[in-house]
């Protein structure tokens, strides 16, 4: 026989029954006449609940990874380290008080991009004005990026003739079509005198440890694509104090603020002192 509480169970019932299709409460009633029914309906509210528990459980485990991969990284981050540019090659004067240092891919187009919208205009109004050191570092994302690696590699061979910088451009005007067969043209077309010595060059794979120096030195920094940058102080011959990580393609205005931020701060010490 039913406790005091058999009219709240009823009722629970009831709601359950006509939510699921019931359409009428004789029917409902007319199925709770035996304790067996009772106890087997119970047992499918049981169910019904658990189900719906399951329900709500993943539908917020969906809802965190969905906040997850919207939730935006800032592209600045403080950091703290000493970064190695010894060999790396670079525009501006050695005692420029800071340093940027941009890792970079040839296939990588928001690298071109960069290259072509914002770099001139760092040049112009902080490298060509002993402001800053600017300092390029390899790193190609060699598992999207098959031809990478070699096009690094070639830049710095036409680096032996004096000709990195154009190297550069020519790999960046190119970057869809950078097979090892065509990186020799694309040499000739930047200024590279001697073909021969640069083909040399390319098939000893002398810079390849270079290239991966480059890596190293990202990986350290937080870096994980292209382009990311580095600004610090210029410390001692070949090293850069590092202060903070610029990750992405960004504006000139984003670089002009960090620049002139630890340009002021660097002022205020000497004037401290």
């Amino acid at each position: 026989m039913p406790t005091e509480r058999w009219p709240t169970k009823i009722l629970m019932i009831l709601i359950v029954l006509m939510m699921v299709g019931s359409t009428h409460p004789a029917v409902v009633l007319a199925e709770l006449a035996t304790p067996e029914k009772e106890t087997s309906l119970q047992s499918q509210i049981k169910e019904l609940k658990q189900g719906q528990q399951a329900i709500r459980d993943e539908l917020k485990t969906i809802k965190e990874l969905l906040s997850m991969r919207t939730k935006r990284r800032s592209p600045m981050e403080d950091i703290s380290l000493e970064l190695n540019v010894a060999a790396a090659p670079a525009k501006g004067q050695a005692d420029a008080p800071l340093t940027l240092v941009e890792f970079t891919d040839y296939q990588c187009p928001f690298c071109a991009r960069h290259s072509k919208m914002v770099l001139p205009q760092l040049i112009k109004e902080f490298i060509d004005t002993n402001k800053l050191r600017y300092v390029l570092l390899d790193f190609p994302l060699v598992p999207i990026h098959s031809h990478a690696a070699k096009a690094h590699e070639a830049a710095h061979c036409a680096g032996e003739q004096e000709k990195y910088w154009e190297m550069h451009d020519e790999l960046f005007a190119h970057q869809k079509d950078l097979q090892a067969d065509k990186l020799v043209g694309y040499a000739t077309a930047a200024g590279v005198a001697d073909a021969m010595a640069f083909q040399a060059c390319l098939d000893s794979g002398k810079y390849e440890a270079q290239t991966k120096t480059g890596l190293t030195e990202g990986t350290k920094a937080g870096v994980r694509g292209t382009p990311s940058f580095v600004l610090g102080r210029t410390g001692a011959i070949g090293t850069v104090a590092a202060v903070k990580l610029i990750r992405g393609a960004q504006g000139l205005s984003s670089f002009q603020e960090q620049l002139e931020a630890l340009l002021g701060s660097q002022a205020d010490k000497i004037a401290d002192n």
